[in-house]
Formats: structure tokens, C-alpha cells, sequence
């Protein structure tokens, strides 16, 4: 039974007071990691235009989502070890890894130097990946955090220098997380908190997540994965072709019900909406279509909104929403432990 009244309670707030901290301090980690790699940026100038872009690596499907819709060139996400055959001296490879020592990222930033291609590169100094890209034409960021979406602000800032991306400005972004800190706080009330709405809105529910333009969608998954690691319950998250059909298949809501007797099986859906203001017209009408669905089925809806400031911290104020939303789905679970 979700503990709708722990989400309030200064005593219950305090045994998720780490995590809490961990997130409100995301601003400063942008920071941080921008201040650490500030003197290479400033010598960053634009290069000759590659043949390619491919960014090795799990966290290389940011990249694409932020640069895709503007990069002028092909932009790949290779997730898998090593290179694509086709990867030589005219691409440009990308390698963020801010452990600095991953089996995968070493290995693919040491095959591109044995290729020649160019290298942008963000890990540790001194560490296995460090070493692994050293050369002419490595462009080397040091790690100033060790969060993966801090980290990635400045090697955005570095394409942009490089011709290659949208511009990105570190300090936008770490405001917003900090005024997403100041709205979600433990401190401010749930009628007026918007994540411990999201959480009171998943309480008897599986959540179902989307977002409708390219970053919100990235947002999405990354927010159903928090979802889930809080709830323990399936969280999903995905297009409108695949999320319909979950939200017009939900067991018929019966106020009787017992919850005591009726297990997760029968929790029904509620549909998070990331609304980053960007939504193109192919994706407000996948839009209408999940609130229609939503609708005959009876289904909740819960919007979140981040529609001002730049690309990059809508996107940072919708995924920190979401990691406080989780954070207080799993204290009113009593799963802070």
C-alpha cells in the first residue's frame, strides 16, 4: 500500500535524505564538470567537416538526440564494441566514460587512433581511456563529475565549437536543475510539488512514459528505468504505436476492488506525458491518440512540464523531475531501503 502521507513527513523524508541530496546537487555537478574542461574548450576551434560523427558507447544516444536534428553531417550511435568496418581517418569519434576505465570505451578509442580517426573524448585524467586516446588528433576533455548527463554538457559545448551541434551553455542548465531542486524539495508540499504528484499519481499504478520530441523521448526511457529501480513494478516507456495498445488493454477499474487481495497483476496504467514544449505536429497527434486512449480507458494522466530555457535543460529539468518523482514513488512503497 502506497503511504500517501510519508511524502510529507519529515521524519519518513530523512531516509531518502542522501538520494534527495544526490539529485538537488546535479546543478553543481554541471558546473563542475564544465569548470574542469573549461581551458580546453576555450582552445577548441572549428575543424574540417567529417565524413561522420559516431559516438561509441551507452551514452552516445544523448548525443544523437541533441545533434541529429541540426548536425550536418550522418551522425551514428554505436553502442557495441569497437567501431563500424567503415570508420577511418575522415570520422570523428566520440568516447564519454566517466569511470575513465570501461573494457568498451578503452577498446573503441584505442582502435580509432589505430584508424586515424579523430577523437572527442571525456574521462578522468590519467585513467585507462586517457591513455588509450592520447594523440594529435585527440580533443581530450577531463572528467570534472562522475555523472554521465553533467559530463555530457561540455563535450555538447565542444561540438558546437567544433561546427558540428546546437549551442549549449553549461550555466542554463545547472539553473534549471537547481530551480527543479527548489521546486521538488522534500520541504515543499505535495498539492504544490510537481514530482510528488507524479508519485502520487503512480502510487496504485504501472507507469507508462512518454515523451513526444527527440529529447523528451530520451527522457522518457531514462525515467521509466528510474521508475522501475524505485517501484520494483514494470515501467514503460516508448512510441505511441507501442504504448496504445497498453493503455486500451487496461483491466477494467473496479472501485471494489480489494488491494489487499488483488496483487500487481491488476494495477492498471497511469500515462506520464514529458511535455518539453518542442513537440512537432507528427508527434501532437501521437499525443492525441494516447490521451484518447488514456480517456475511453479510464486511464490517468499525468503532464510534466519543462517548456522554457534551452534544448538541453528542458530535457535536464523533465529528467530530474523524474528522478525526484521516483525517489518519492519508492518512499510511499516503503522501498527507500
Amino acid at each position: 500500500m502506497f503511504d500517501d502521507a510519508s511524502l510529507d513527513d519529515p521524519q519518513a523524508l530523512n531516509t531518502i535524505d542522501d538520494e534527495l541530496r544526490r539529485i538537488a546537487g546535479w546543478g553543481a555537478e554541471v558546473r563542475r564538470a564544465h569548470t574542469a574542461a573549461a581551458d580546453v574548450l576555450a582552445q577548441v576551434d572549428q575543424m574540417d567537416r567529417p565524413r561522420a560523427i559516431i559516438a561509441s558507447g551507452p551514452h552516445g544516444r544523448l548525443f544523437r538526440a541533441v545533434l541529429e536534428p541540426v548536425c550536418p553531417v550522418p551522425f551514428v550511435v554505436w553502442p557495441y564494441g569497437g567501431l563500424p568496418a567503415w570508420a577511418g581517418p575522415l570520422d570523428l569519434v566520440v568516447v564519454v566514460c566517466p569511470e575513465g576505465d570501461r573494457e568498451e570505451e578503452v577498446v573503441a578509442a584505442a582502435e580509432a587512433r589505430r584508424r586515424g580517426c579523430s577523437l572527442l573524448v571525456a574521462a578522468p585524467e590519467g585513467s585507462q581511456l586517457h591513455t588509450a586516446a592520447a594523440g594529435r588528433e585527440t580533443c581530450f576533455l577531463p572528467a570534472g563529475s562522475a555523472d554521465t548527463t553533467a559530463l555530457a554538457v561540455p563535450v555538447l559545448c565542444a561540438l558546437h565549437l567544433l561546427g558540428l551541434g546546437p549551442e549549449v551553455e553549461a550555466e542554463p542548465v545547472a539553473e534549471a536543475l537547481d530551480q527543479v531542486a527548489k521546486d521538488c524539495s522534500p520541504s515543499v508540499e505535495s498539492d504544490a510539488n510537481p514530482a510528488k504528484n507524479v508519485a502520487l499519481a503512480l502510487a496504485d499504478s504501472t507507469p507508462v512514459v512518454w515523451g513526444g520530441s527527440v529529447l523528451a523521448a530520451r527522457a522518457a526511457r531514462r525515467v521509466a528505468e528510474s521508475l522501475r529501480a524505485a517501484s520494483g513494478r514494470p515501467a514503460v516507456a516508448g512510441d505511441d504505436a507501442q504504448l496504445v495498445p497498453l493503455l486500451a488493454g487496461a483491466p477494467e477499474a473496479d472501485i471494489f476492488a480489494d488491494p489487499f487481495e488483488d496483487g500487481a497483476s491488476e494495477l492498471r496504467p497511469a500515462l506520464v506525458i514529458l511535455d518539453d514544449g518542442t513537440e512537432p505536429a507528427i508527434a501532437a497527434a501521437a499525443r492525441r491518440r494516447l490521451e484518447e486512449a488514456a480517456e475511453r480507458a479510464s486511464v490517468r494522466v499525468q503532464p510534466v512540464l519543462a517548456v522554457e530555457g534551452s534544448q538541453m535543460a528542458r530535457f535536464a529539468t523533465l529528467l530530474a523531475t523524474g528522478r525526484y518523482a521516483a525517489a518519492y514513488l519508492g518512499l510511499g512503497l516503503g522501498r527507500q531501503d
